[in-house]
This record gives C-alpha cells, structure tokens and sequence, in this order.
C-alpha cells in the first residue's frame, strides 16, 4: 500500500518568512523582516532592478547589487535610503547600509 501524497497549497516565501527568522533570530530583530516587503517602494523601480536586500548583521543591512557601477552609486544615496527606510519601519533599525555585488 502507498502512502497517500498530502495535497497542500503552495505559499508564497513572505508569507512565511516572519515565523522561520522567530527561530533564529531574537524576537525584535523580526521587524527587520519588513525591509523585503518595502524595498521596492522604498527605493523605486531602477534601483530594485538592481540592488536587493540580503541579508542583516545586527544593524548593518548588507544589499546586493548587479555591478560595481551600482556600489558606486548607491555610496551617494545611502543616507537617505536609511533614512526613508527607518521612516517606513517607524524605528531607527538600520544604522548602514553595505553594498557588495552579489546574486539578485
């Protein structure tokens, strides 16, 4: 007899990713999570295309980016784009951005 296969649905990687970092992360760096879900809007459209958030080191937001050209140019827009992402998240949770060419 075989085993009967679970039917499930498929969930978006978002939808999920708050309760996965509760598990390894301390319980407040979980509003960090938010910087995917307003990246794009953040930033606008050109530079999403071509620079992504990766990952965090305390609060340090490392952002991959397509090119060197593009490090070049983010180095100029990095205080704002901290400011207007601490804005959006309503608390002072990054205090630098690095940018580093990596997969997007």
């Amino acid at each position: 007899m075989k085993p009967e296969k679970q039917k499930r649905k498929f969930e978006h990687i978002g939808s999920i990713l708050a309760d996965v970092l509760k598990t390894y992360r301390r319980e407040s760096d979980g509003e960090l999570v938010q910087v995917w879900q307003v990246w794009d809007d953040i930033v606008g459209n050109v530079i999403a295309q071509n620079a992504r958030p990766a990952a965090f080191k305390g609060k340090i937001l490392l952002v991959h980016v397509s090119s060197s050209t593009w490090v070049h140019q983010l180095q100029f827009l990095k205080k704002e784009m901290i400011a207007k992402l601490n804005h959006t998240l309503g608390k002072a949770l990054i205090d630098d951005l690095k940018f580093k060419i990596g997969p997007l």
